[in-house]
């Protein structure tokens, strides 16, 4: 069975949508405060892994936990719904069909609790 990496287009498509969603995710004042001390080239390098990972190709995620990356944040939901809505609209403006974008949705909305609150 083919995995969602793969149909996405494997590693080039990953790291072209983390780079869409990374620039509406700095223009965005929702969120964006989340960012101000990071290494965005870092940062794109380490989505694009875990991002890859998550989607079924190369296991190459050997970052923190969700729970440790996020800890100390207090990621509200409204954060990450907008981090969510920035990645779908990242995923419709690329033409990755709907049924693709509802399954990374999901695999993506799974995280929510080790995520949000910590």
């Amino acid at each position: 069975m083919t995995s969602l990496y793969e149909k996405l287009g494997g590693k080039p498509a990953i790291e072209t949508a983390v780079d869409k969603f990374y620039v509406k995710v700095l223009a965005d004042d929702t969120v964006n405060q989340f960012f101000t001390e990071t290494d965005m080239d870092k940062q794109r390098e380490h989505q694009t892994k875990f991002l890859s990972y998550a989607l079924g190709g190369p296991n190459q995620y050997s970052g923190t936990s969700m729970e440790k990356a996020h800890e100390g944040m207090n990621i509200k939901p409204e954060h990450f719904n907008a981090i969510a809505g920035h990645l779908n609209e990242t995923l419709e403006e690329l033409e990755v069909p709907e049924e693709d974008r509802d399954q990374v949705m999901e695999k993506i909305g799974a995280l929510a609790p080790h995520i949000m609150h910590k």
